[in-house]
C-alpha cells in the first residue's frame, strides 16, 4: 500500500471530497473538468472518485457528471459561542460517527490508490482527508473563503498544498502551514464567464427595459432571500426611476412581489422583470447587469470579481463563522464592492445604490477594483497545484 502511484501512468487517479453546499461542490467540479481537459491534451485519462454525503448537493452533481460517487459517515459540529453548548447530545453523537467515517474513507483511499486527494471543505472532507494522510497520498486542500473553514483547519497540518482564494488568507494561516499555501483563486465555471447581454434580453423578453438606464440584477440565491426581497420591495419605485431590474426572488416569494409590482406606475412596470429562479440563463443575465445586489458567498464573489461587476453585498448573518460578512468587507476595503451589514433598510440600499446607478464613472471604477480581485484562471491554477502535488513537487 505504501508504494507511490505511478507518476508516469497514462491515467491520473483523483479522489475529490467535499460538498454539502454549492460553495464546496462547484469549485471541485470545475477543477475536475479543468484537470480532465489538461490531461486529455497530453493524451492522458482521468479516473476520478468523489467521496461525499448522501444528502449533499454533490450526491446529485457528481453522478450527473458521470463521476463515481461513494459516501462515508460524517459528523456535523453545531457551533456555539458558548463552549459548554458545543458538548450537546447531537454533537457528541455525531462526533462518534467520525471514526467510522475515517475507517470507511481509509478503505476507499487504499483500494482506489489516488495520485492526489483534493478536499474542498464541508464535514465529509475530514474523514477523507485524514485517510489520505494514513495512506500516504498527497492531500491538496482548497479554501473558498477568506478564512479557513472548520474542515480545512482540521486538515491543514496533513496537507501537501493548501490552495487559497485570496492573498489576504495567507497571514491568517497558522505559521506552521504557510509554506504549503499557494494563492489560486476560487474556480469559476467557464460558462459563467461566457454570457451575452443580448441573449438575456431576447431570452427573457425584456422588451420594456429602457436601454438608456443601467440594469440591476437582484438575487438572494436559489431560494431567494427575504431580507433582500423586503428592502428591494420597499425601494422599488425609487429604483425603477433609475434602473431596469431583474429580480430573482425565490420560488415562494413570486406572488407577493407580483402584487407589489401590480401597483407600480405604468411607465415603470416594463422595467421590472420578476422571477423565482434563474437557471441556465444566469451567465447572460450577469453579462447584462451593470450592478448586482446579492449575498456574499464565496462562489458569488468569485464569479462577480472574475466578471468585474460592481456589487452591493447583503451578507447572510447566519453563515458559518460569519464568513459572508468577512468576504464582503474584504472587497469593500479596496473599493471593489459595498457591504451592507446589520439592519438593512430601503434607505440604506438607496444610499448605496444611488451613486452607482446615476454615475457611470463610479461603476467603471468599482468594476476595475472588483476585476483586480478576480481570478478567471483559478481552475487552471488549482490544476497546476494538483499535478505538482502528485509529482512530489
Amino acid at each position: 500500500m505504501n508504494e507511490p502511484a505511478s507518476r508516469l501512468s497514462s491515467t491520473f487517479r483523483l479522489i475529490v471530497t467535499g460538498g454539502g453546499t454549492g460553495g464546496h461542490t462547484y469549485p471541485a467540479l470545475t477543477a475536475v473538468r479543468a484537470l480532465q481537459a489538461r490531461l486529455a491534451a497530453e493524451g492522458r485519462a482521468l479516473d476520478v472518485l468523489w467521496i461525499g454525503t448522501p444528502d449533499g448537493l454533490e450526491a446529485r452533481v457528481a453522478p450527473a457528471e458521470g463521476i463515481a460517487f461513494k459516501t462515508v459517515a460524517t459528523g456535523k459540529i453545531r457551533r456555539s459561542a458558548n463552549p459548554l453548548k458545543m458538548i450537546s447530545p447531537a454533537n457528541v453523537k455525531d462526533m462518534a460517527r467520525v471514526p467510522l467515517g475515517v475507517a470507511q474513507a481509509r478503505k476507499i483511499v487504499s483500494d482506489f490508490r489516488p495520485d492526489v486527494v483534493l478536499a474542498t471543505g464541508g464535514y465529509v472532507a475530514v474523514p477523507a482527508g485524514l485517510a489520505a494522510r494514513m495512506c500516504k497520498r498527497p492531500l491538496v486542500l482548497h479554501e473558498q473563503t477568506v478564512r479557513l473553514g472548520l474542515a480545512n483547519r482540521k486538515l491543514a497540518g496533513s496537507a501537501a498544498r493548501i490552495a487559497v482564494s485570496s492573498e489576504s488568507t495567507l497571514p491568517l494561516l497558522p505559521e506552521a502551514v504557510r509554506s504549503a499555501a499557494v494563492v489560486t483563486g476560487n474556480p469559476v465555471r467557464p460558462e459563467m464567464l461566457a454570457g451575452h447581454a443580448e441573449k438575456a434580453i431576447a431570452g427573457l423578453g425584456l422588451v420594456g427595459f429602457d436601454r438608456r438606464l443601467p440594469t440591476l440584477y437582484v438575487t438572494g440565491g436559489a431560494q431567494g432571500a427575504q431580507q433582500i426581497n423586503t428592502v428591494v420591495r420597499d425601494a422599488l419605485p425609487w429604483l425603477l426611476e433609475r434602473a431596469n431590474i431583474i429580480h430573482q426572488c425565490g420560488p415562494t416569494n413570486v406572488e407577493a412581489l407580483r402584487t407589489t409590482a401590480a401597483g407600480l406606475p405604468p411607465h415603470l412596470t416594463g422595467r421590472y422583470y420578476l422571477t423565482g429562479f434563474v437557471g441556465p440563463e444566469l451567465p447572460d443575465v450577469l453579462a447584462l447587469a451593470d450592478v448586482v445586489v446579492s449575498r456574499s458567498g464565496a462562489g458569488t464573489l468569485a464569479e462577480l470579481t472574475a466578471l468585474g461587476k460592481p456589487a452591493i453585498f447583503v451578507p447572510l448573518a447566519s453563515s458559518a463563522g460569519n464568513e459572508q460578512a468577512h468576504n464582503a468587507r474584504h472587497l469593500e476595503d479596496t473599493g471593489a464592492a459595498v457591504a451592507l451589514t446589520g439592519d438593512v433598510t430601503a434607505d440604506r440600499l438607496q444610499n448605496a445604490l444611488g451613486p452607482l446607478l446615476t454615475d457611470p464613472a463610479r461603476r467603471v471604477g468599482m468594476a476595475e477594483a472588483a476585476r483586480a480581485h478576480g481570478r478567471p484562471d483559478a481552475a487552471d491554477r488549482l490544476v497546476d497545484v494538483i499535478l505538482s502535488a502528485a509529482s512530489g513537487g
